[in-house]
């Protein structure tokens, strides 16, 4: 495995991700944003929050997949939020929670979540992107 998350000493520990990863592999994989799309491209969860969070982290998994990797391999993800503000955080660790199960994955690797406007499409509340490293 080329990540080793950590909490450092000094930092809160949260639950659901890591404060710091450590890559050691030779590949880096750029996962474009994901939204709620399923495979044919239609919006899943229109105007649910956890669901569109849901899938976003599934369809980096299948991104990942791929290409040989796993969510063990991400050193950082980025979230992007559409009007974000802190009361939405349950439903956003509901459907993180949803999404980690169903991937076998805790606690995942760093991240950051933005608060945006809007996202390329109306209807997606939430965009993922990802930052792997392979062997």
């Amino acid at each position: 495995m080329a990540i080793t998350l950590v909490n450092p000493a000094g930092l809160p520990e949260i639950d659901v991700y890591r404060q710091v990863s450590i890559a050691t592999g030779s590949k880096l994989v750029f996962v474009a944003g994901q939204v709620a799309w399923d495979a044919d491209g239609v919006t899943v969860g229109e105007g649910d929050l956890a669901a569109q969070v849901e899938r976003c982290y599934l369809n980096v998994g299948t991104a990942l997949a791929e290409v040989g990797a796993s969510f063990d391999d991400v050193a950082k993800l980025t979230v992007y939020v559409v009007d974000w503000t802190p009361d939405k955080m349950p439903l956003f660790l509901e459907g993180l929670a949803r999404a980690a199960a169903k991937l076998g994955v805790t606690p995942m690797a760093p991240g950051t979540l933005l608060g945006v406007a809007a996202l390329s499409v109306p209807e997606h509340l939430v965009e993922v992107e990802a930052t792997a490293i392979i062997d």
